[in-house]
């Protein structure tokens, strides 16, 4: 869908990913990917859910990560899930259907749906580089975190990305077009000086690197293909044969033995002051 949001002060017109039935499916996929496990294990850690706490996942997708803390919670502890997407949502429900403590709830990142200090702590991965109004969501979610509550944010910077395409004119225009997707795919250059505006003292800064040195059909990068593939299609003068051609160029790279993708994420663990 077309969504107006603003990234600084200037207006611009991002066209959000779309998850219908299927993309939710293929995202779900991408969740279940080794690459992505690991990054659930190292955010985990990096928030430290104890027993008995009450922690918000803000864009909670598929539910993988509300699963998990609802196990670290326990029974006496609450987990809310948030995420603007239905058809996420409904997979979310199902997936921690079997939490009694589990709620997941529609809205987005920039009207939290929750009492002021309701959360112990909060996470949120891959969400705030879609959000058009940085200082407006962080300020929603200091708002809903008690003092001294923990929050760990995680987004990507595009720019880290390194993946071997032979037609590399192809593939930096298929590139150019997937960053549209975005409303700041640059966010975590500017993240910890939001997060220190809106109330949080920063703690840890660390990353997540995805290094996929060859082409796993059940890897981040090659479920990636996909995901990007769906999303340029039609946009920008990209044809459905560029998009199968960067595809099929991928591939081949991953037959000759001469595939390589890396990308960083960014986590960065704060304190509400």
């Amino acid at each position: 869908m077309w969504r107006r949001t603003s990234v600084d002060t200037r207006e611009v017109t991002v066209a959000m990913l779309e998850f219908d039935d299927d993309g939710a499916r293929l995202i779900e996929r991408v969740y279940r990917s080794p690459d992505v496990v690991e990054q659930r294990a190292r955010s985990l850690a990096l928030l430290a859910p104890q027993p008995g706490e009450t922690i918000l996942d803000v864009g909670s997708g598929p539910g993988f990560l509300l699963a998990s803390l609802a196990e670290a919670v326990g029974p006496a502890g609450a987990v809310h899930g948030l995420d603007p997407s239905a058809p996420m949502n409904a997979v979310a429900r199902d997936r921690t259907s079997g939490f009694s403590w589990v709620t997941v709830d529609d809205g987005d990142a920039l009207a939290l749906p929750y009492a002021d200090g309701t959360f112990d702590a909060a996470v949120s991965t891959q969400v705030y580089e879609y959000v058009g109004d940085i200082p407006a969501a962080l300020a929603e979610l200091r708002r809903v975190v008690r003092p001294g509550g923990r929050v760990l944010l995680l987004d990507t910077d595009w720019d880290s990305v390194v993946w071997h395409a032979a037609d590399r004119a192809l593939h930096r225009r298929i590139l150019a077009v997937w960053d549209e997707h975005l409303a700041d795919p640059h966010l975590p250059c500017t993240l910890p000086g939001h997060l220190r505006r809106a109330g949080f003292r920063l703690t840890d800064r660390s990353i997540v690197p995805i290094f996929n040195p060859t082409y796993d059909p059940d890897s981040y990068s090659v479920l990636t293909i996909r995901t990007v593939g769906r999303y340029v299609r039609g946009r920008s003068g990209i044809t459905d044969a560029d998009v199968d051609a960067w595809a099929a160029d991928l591939e081949a790279r991953g037959a000759e033995d001469d595939y390589l993708f890396s990308i960083n994420r960014y986590c960065f663990l704060g304190v509400a002051e």
